[in-house]
């Protein structure tokens, strides 16, 4: 069984699959790390190809890392929004909704150049795309953790619990 990560960009995915996978020596990923390490930058994917080349590049990817087993999956903050991928990632999965407030992301991802779909400013950008993927992640969602007040210690230390993880 994988543990899949997903929520808004901020919201700690990639801290909490690493230290999850500290915590139960099981393997981890990141569905954009994966797309960095094959098909360059991010950025880079979005400028020259645009978002829909890069939405199909993240759904190969899906399928890909989805076929594995026992591995934590931090996914990237719009995988989720497309069922295909929520298809994928449950067949052998089990999806965890890392919810944050607004204004707990904009504080994370205020200065990052790294993310196209935050053109235009973090807290605008976030405050639209917030409202809109949330009742996406939900769907998606076996579990959901609120994430503000906790460290990402705690965060992982609660997905153990919840799926009896390393015991």
């Amino acid at each position: 069984m994988n543990i899949v990560l997903c929520g808004m960009m901020g919201c700690g995915k990639t801290t909490v699959a690493e230290c999850l996978s500290r915590l139960t020596g099981m393997a981890q990923t990141d569905t954009d790390a994966e797309i960095v390490q094959k098909h360059g930058r991010i950025a880079d994917i979005f400028e020259k190809y645009g978002e829909a080349r890069f939405r199909e590049i993240e759904t190969e990817t899906v399928a890909e890392v989805s076929s594995r087993d026992n591995l934590i999956i931090a996914t990237g903050g719009g995988c989720v929004l497309n069922a295909k991928n929520v298809e994928f990632l449950k067949k052998n999965g089990k999806i965890v909704f890392l919810r944050t407030r607004a204004e707990t992301l904009v504080k994370r991802v205020e200065g990052d150049t790294e993310r196209p779909l935050l053109a235009g400013g973090a807290e605008k950008r976030i405050n639209e795309l917030l409202p809109a993927r949330t009742p996406k992640y939900l769907a998606a969602a076996d579990e959901v953790i609120d994430t503000d007040d906790l460290s990402p210690e705690d965060i992982a230390e609660k997905i153990i619990k919840i799926f009896s993880l390393g015991l």
